[in-house]
């Protein structure tokens, strides 16, 4: 994990206060530049994991995956790195597109790399929580063939119990799984790549005669079974297949996403929350963004009676409304969020993760927080920073606005770094109701404004 950043990312962040519109909800994660969505559902809750673009990245440098949870679809909670791939003693780099699944209470993630053979291979770590620590059980890959290929797995297990794992670019790979998920039964098998099922691709190139390029994501709707993937010729679009058999034969529908967002590559993750359907996939709409610093979004998902799915914009505005409150008065993580500008996140021993103020005027987002018809009397705030109180380094609480009415103004003294903190407290209005609160950072320091770890609100 870094916590050193370049000053070119930091001019951006600071140029860019305030430019992006507060209504935004796209990206949905804006401390870090992430990529390859992948949801998951579990107790009511969606886990995301990401592959984790690092700054400034002029190729794909990737060296971790990170989690994200939300029960509010709006509200983003960042819990870190969760794996590496110095966690596979036999990768040598390339921490590409995972999935994580749950069974028998175990969570297992599936991951590609590249081996110390140069090769790309796929291994799966396994824990006994969602939020890891995650373990390598195997010391050697799961799947490596001898073809080039061996990237971007999704896993998804029947309604019978028996789970497939999908793969591969330029071609489309399948196993069946043993329970155990650390094994499976029977060959490899290579989809068939015919035009019926994903599409001619314009301009036959060897390899690749049709549409499909790589990323898929095996989801199940009605007894229908979908296969969404990322499609060439660069830059990639989101098209989808469909069959009434998990392992096909499958049926080109036709292109879900059109190639946008300022980034040449995609990848789709597709799940089933509280009713509704939800559609992730990345751009390059941040800050510095772009091919290689990209960042997940979400869309709601909506299918036509006959399965098909109409075409899907990428939006600013992603899910605009919540899909429950949260409670102010129970203690909630600083990287607990629904927008961001000219923030970080980091992460160390003393705190875990927390939040950097990069410069003033930077500010976070809570949405739909609900302070109930008694109200909020009274706010605490575990805050640091490295300046001295002549540069008036503090923190502004604010309603439904980074210029909405002030609850309050939090100053915190020189605590003298991000691994020494102090909870400070100030009284506030007697609020009421429903309110997104906005966290604002000012002061005279250029870097590193403050630190911020956690708050919470008393009646």
């Amino acid at each position: 994990m870094k916590f050193g950043y370049k000053i070119i990312l930091l001019i951006a962040f600071a140029l860019n206060i305030s430019c992006i519109a507060t209504m935004a909800q796209n990206p949905i994660i804006q401390t870090n530049y992430t990529a390859d969505p992948a949801p998951m559902v579990y107790n009511d809750k969606v886990y995301l994991y990401t592959s984790h673009d690092e700054d400034n990245s002029t190729w794909f440098t990737m060296n971790d995956w990170r989690l994200y949870t939300t029960s509010d679809m709006v509200n983003w909670t960042d819990h870190g790195a969760v794996l590496a791939y110095t966690d596979f003693k036999w990768a040598k780099g390339d921490a590409w597109a995972p999935q994580c699944i749950e069974r028998n209470g175990k969570f297992y993630m599936y991951v590609p790399m590249i081996a110390q053979n140069s090769r790309p291979a796929i291994g799966v770590a396994v824990a006994d929580s969602p939020y890891g620590p995650f373990f390598d059980p195997l010391g050697k890959p799961l799947v490596q063939s001898e073809q080039y290929g061996d990237i971007d797995p999704t896993i998804f297990i029947d309604n019978d119990g028996q789970a497939y794992l999908y793969w591969g670019n330029p071609f489309l790979y399948y196993v069946k799984m043993n329970e155990d998920m650390i094994s499976y039964s029977g060959e490899i098998i290579r989809v068939p790549m015919v035009e019926e099922s994903f599409g001619k691709r314009e301009g036959n190139v060897e390899n690749r005669p049709t549409l499909y390029k790589e990323g898929p994501w095996l989801y199940k709707r009605n007894n229908l079974y979908y296969l969404f993937w990322p499609g060439g010729p660069l830059p990639e679009h989101i098209g989808y297949s469909t069959s009434t058999n998990p392992t096909g034969p499958w049926k080109y529908r036709g292109t879900l996403m059109t190639p946008e967002g300022g980034v040449f590559t995609n990848h789709p993750g597709v799940i089933d929350f509280r009713g509704k359907t939800y559609f992730f996939y990345h751009n390059g709409n941040l800050p510095g963004g772009g091919g290689f610093t990209r960042s997940v979004c979400v869309e709601e998902l909506i299918f036509n009676p006959d399965g098909s799915i109409s075409e899907l914009k990428m939006t600013k505005e992603g899910i605009k409304k919540g899909l429950t409150t949260l409670n102010p008065y129970v203690k909630t993580e600083a990287e607990a969020m629904a927008w961001s500008e000219g923030v970080k996140s980091m992460q160390n021993k003393q705190a875990g993760v927390f939040i950097t103020a990069m410069c003033n005027g930077s500010y976070t987002k809570v949405k739909d927080v609900d302070f109930r018809n008694k109200g909020a009397s009274k706010f605490f705030a575990r805050i640091g920073t490295t300046h001295n109180d002549n540069l008036n380094v503090n923190m502004e609480v604010r309603l439904d606005g980074i210029d909405g009415e002030l609850l309050c103004t939090v100053k915190p003294s020189r605590t003298g770094g991000n691994d020494r903190w102090e909870v400070v407290s100030a009284d506030v209005a007697n609020v009421k109701g429903v309110h997104d609160v906005y966290f604002v950072f000012r002061g005279g320091a250029k870097t590193d404004l403050m630190f911020f770890d956690y708050w919470r609100f008393a009646e």
